[in-house]
């Protein structure tokens, strides 16, 4: 009886759609609600249990929503101008206008980045009512095994069954938006059925790699500052041409905090980084004026003036007896003076690597964009077929920069589907 039911399910025509997205992250959600209110029969396909996983854990539980600076300059790709035009479309001001029309508080933390007051379930719970509105239909737990095109046009759409005897749903539609997202947190769901959708239709996906992540140092770096583990101050980090300042966290394998996780996005295999642990002033004057003053007193506590106990005891170790030891001020000369200023100023390591996908905030790479349209998000050459948010080539700078992209990309795709 139970096969009998099942084969008369499968030979039902597909369920039909004008527009079926896949994935219920930010940019899947934006594009859904902006396709909806057009009159678009739209359906939703999420993988998991729950909708938005990725905005509910940002910013501390509150999510960094968006950055009112937000602009090109901030965004990472092959082709740097592919995000000017959505961007510009679809500003900051006009998701901070949803959020204001929604009733939800909300703070400027530091340099343009907006917090929730409360929590990020409250931009989640906009998503979610904006669809509803829209009459946005969403499933969860629907998993997507693949995506073919249709004879006659448009798309097929399979789902996975819920077990082996279960083929699974089949829907069509007119259009299919990918927005599922990158490799980065896998236990939130991250797979990469993007990237091989893309692949099926012949698109090129550029070499995705983890970004926006802590660096792992190697030995002996790593046992040496493995005991600052917590350790914080204020920075200026430097890798390739890209430089940021911010805070820097020690870690037990390595460093994290906003500037490294910045100049992870830039750095590859091989790269140094460069360190100015005087960020906020000039090591080599202030050393002179020190050592005017402070004759008597050892290197390391004078450094602890500036920087934490623990880093400048560390530091002078580390130098064992190179010219960052730990002699009294008097002793040292001019020359003394300017590499121990030097070597503050521009602390290098080479990292052994990242801490990868598993703590990645995003994924950089993925679909090129020289084969989308940087108006509507479609693919050139496979009519009906988009590609928004991470799944795409574009890779925003720490500070919400990453979620305008989701807002601007979606929309973009959801005014033309």
């Amino acid at each position: 009886m139970s096969t009998a039911l099942h084969t008369d399910r499968f030979r039902r025509s597909p369920a039909s759609y004008d527009v079926v997205i896949l994935g219920a992250g930010a940019a899947g959600l934006m594009c859904a609600a902006t396709a909806g209110r057009r009159g678009r029969r739209v359906l939703v396909l999420e993988k998991t249990g729950r909708c938005g996983k990725k905005i509910l854990m940002s910013g501390g539980g509150r999510c960094n929503f968006t950055n009112m600076y937000s602009g090109p300059e901030n965004f990472l790709s092959a082709n740097p101008h592919f995000c000017k035009s959505a961007l510009s479309r679809y500003t900051p001001w006009d998701f901070i206008a949803l959020v204001d029309a929604h009733g939800i508080a909300y703070h400027e933390k530091e340099r343009g980045q907006l917090f929730c007051d409360q929590s990020s379930k409250q931009i989640v719970q906009l998503l979610l009512d904006e669809c509803a509105q829209a009459g946005v239909t969403i499933r969860t737990r629907a998993e997507v095994v693949s995506v073919a095109r249709r004879t006659a046009g448009g798309f097929d759409v399979q789902l996975a069954g819920a077990d082996d005897t279960d083929e699974g749903d089949m829907l069509s539609a007119e259009s299919v938006v990918v927005a599922t997202g990158g490799l980065s947190i896998p236990r939130m769901g991250a797979s990469g059925i993007g990237f091989d959708i893309a692949r099926r239709f012949g698109l090129t996906v550029r070499e995705t790699r983890a970004a926006l992540v802590p660096f792992v140092l190697g030995e002996p770096t790593r046992s040496c500052f493995g005991a600052l583990s917590g350790v914080g101050l204020p920075v200026e980090a430097r890798c390739s041409d890209a430089s940021f300042d911010g805070g820097l966290l020690f870690t037990h394998r390595g460093l994290s905090g906003p500037v490294m996780l910045q100049v992870s996005s830039y750095w590859l295999p091989g790269d140094a980084v460069s360190v100015d642990l005087f960020a906020q002033g000039d090591a080599h004057d202030w050393l002179v004026e020190r050592c005017a003053a402070r004759p008597d007193a050892q290197l390391a506590t004078v450094l602890s003036e500036r920087l934490p106990k623990r880093l400048a005891v560390r530091l002078c170790r580390e130098a064992g007896e190179a010219s960052l030891g730990d002699p009294r001020l008097r002793s040292l000369g001019a020359a003394d003076i300017r590499s121990i200023a030097d070597r503050l100023s521009a602390w290098s390591f080479k990292p052994a690597g990242t801490e990868g996908y598993k703590t990645a905030e995003v994924t950089i790479g993925g679909v090129d964009t020289g084969q989308l349209s940087s108006t509507t998000m479609v693919a050139r050459d496979v009519p009906g077929l988009y590609f928004v948010g991470e799944v795409v080539d574009v890779t925003g700078h720490l500070g919400g920069h990453n979620f305008q992209w989701a807002w601007a990309s979606g929309q973009a795709a959801g005014q033309v589907v």
